[in-house]
C-alpha cells in the first residue's frame, strides 16, 4: 500500500478537535493497554519460538536491543528479535568504507537495500515484520504506541526536519510504516509524521493498523 502525502508543514495544533485532543490524552493509551494485553496470549509463545530459533542460528542473543528517541525527546530503550549478525556495528562500517554506492545509500536512507548484516532467519522476521514483537512490552510500560512515528536513533536526531515526532509517542506502526519506505529518504519521514500528527484520531489509527496487516501478509517489512 502506498501512502501519498502533502508538502512538509507543521501541524496546526488549533484545529485539532476536543475530540481528537481526548483520543490522543486518554483513549489512545487505552486502546494500545487493551489490544496489547488481549493479544499477549499468542503473540507470546510465538516470540518465545522465534527467539529459540535466532538462538539456535548463531548460538548469540535472541533479543537485541537499542537506544531511541521517545515523546520528548526522551531517550527510551527499544526491544527486537536480533535480524542481524552479532558483529553487526563492525561489519556495517566495513561493508559502508568498501562500498560508496552503499555509503550514499546508507546516508540518505539510514539503511540498505541489500544489508550484508541481516542473516537468513533475519530476513524472514523484518521482511514479516516479526523482529518487532518484542516491541509491544514497550507499548506496555508507555515508551510507544501501537501507532506513531518510526522509532529514531539519538544520532539521527540531526536528520529530521520536523517537530511532530517530539510530540508523539514512537510507534510498531505508523504512516511511514505502511507507505513506499524503501523508496524514502530518513528525511521525508517529518512529512509523514506531521501529516499524521494533524489527522491523529481513533479513526486514522484503525485505518493503520488495517494497513498493517496488509503490509505484513504482503510481506513488505524492512
Amino acid at each position: 500500500m502506498t501512502v501519498h502525502f502533502p508538502e512538509l508543514s507543521r501541524p496546526d495544533l488549533g484545529t485539532t478537535t476536543k475530540r481528537s485532543k481526548f483520543y490522543s490524552q486518554y483513549t489512545k493509551r487505552l486502546l494500545d493497554l487493551t489490544l496489547v494485553l488481549l493479544s499477549l496470549p499468542a503473540v507470546l509463545p510465538v516470540v518465545l519460538l522465534l527467539a529459540f530459533a535466532v538462538f539456535l542460528q548463531d548460538g548469540g542473543k535472541p533479543f537485541y536491543r537499542q537506544r531511541r528517541v521517545g515523546r520528548g525527546g526522551r531517550i527510551f530503550t527499544m526491544w527486537k528479535l536480533r535480524s542481524m549478525v552479532r558483529d553487526a556495528e563492525a561489519r556495517l562500517q566495513a561493508h559502508l568504507t568498501e562500498n560508496q554506492a552503499s555509503r550514499e545509500e546508507w546516508n540518505s536512507k539510514q539503511k540498505l537495500s541489500n544489508d550484508p548484516r541481516i542473516t537468513p532467519i533475519g530476513r524472514v522476521l523484518r521482511s514479516s515484520s516479526l523482529d518487532e514483537l518484542p516491541q509491544l512490552l514497550n507499548v506496555l510500560t508507555g515508551d510507544m504506541s501501537l501507532v506513531g512515528p518510526r522509532p529514531m536513533l539519538p544520532e539521527q536526531k540531526t536528520l529530521y526536519s520536523g517537530e511532530a515526532y517530539y510530540t508523539l509517542r514512537p510507534g510498531i506502526t505508523g504512516s511511514w510504516q505502511i507507505s513506499e519506505r524503501n523508496a524514502s529518504s530518513f528525511s521525508s519521514r517529518a512529512v509523514f509524521d506531521n501529516d499524521y500528527a494533524a489527522r491523529l484520531s481513533l479513526t486514522t489509527d484503525i485505518a493503520i493498523l488495517g494497513a498493517t496487516c496488509s503490509v505484513v501478509l504482503k510481506r513488505t517489512g524492512c
